[in-house]
């Protein structure tokens, strides 16, 4: 069930803007990931997809698309290179964005986490910092 506002399109870029999105709701799911294979294709700890219906998603630009594994599409920017999709064989009618890409993140909320067991172990609550120099 889709989660949070009632803003019926949300639209979001990769970093240098040459591919934008909009995706319109209700969306499938919102989960952080944890899987080994998103951290590394986004260099970060973990991620966070909005699962969006395929005829409820418009692109602008053209991603290029590597397959990073059997039956695993994952979509960027040809220009920045960013991340903007992931895409499974297996569910052939829905397509993951990247929800730190939206123009409007707070417009989602992460329902749960998938390939928990897999985070890694410093991924836990910290205490607040004041902004790096």
């Amino acid at each position: 069930m889709d989660s949070t506002t009632d803003t019926p399109t949300l639209t979001g870029h990769c970093l240098c803007g040459a591919i934008l999105f909009a995706a319109t709701r209700p969306f499938n799911w919102v989960l952080h990931c944890h899987c080994e294979s998103c951290r590394r294709a986004t260099a970060s700890p973990m991620t966070t997809f909005v699962s969006v219906p395929n005829g409820q998603l418009r692109w602008t630009g053209t991603p290029a698309i590597f397959a990073s594994s059997p039956g695993v599409t994952r979509q960027f920017c040809p220009t920045c290179g960013s991340p903007v999709s992931y895409a499974y064989a297996d569910k052939p009618h829905e397509t993951h964005i990247y929800a730190a890409l939206l123009d409007e993140p707070d417009a989602v909320t992460p329902e749960g986490h998938d390939f928990a067991v897999e985070a890694i172990g410093w991924m836990h609550p910290l205490p607040a910092t004041k902004d790096m120099p």
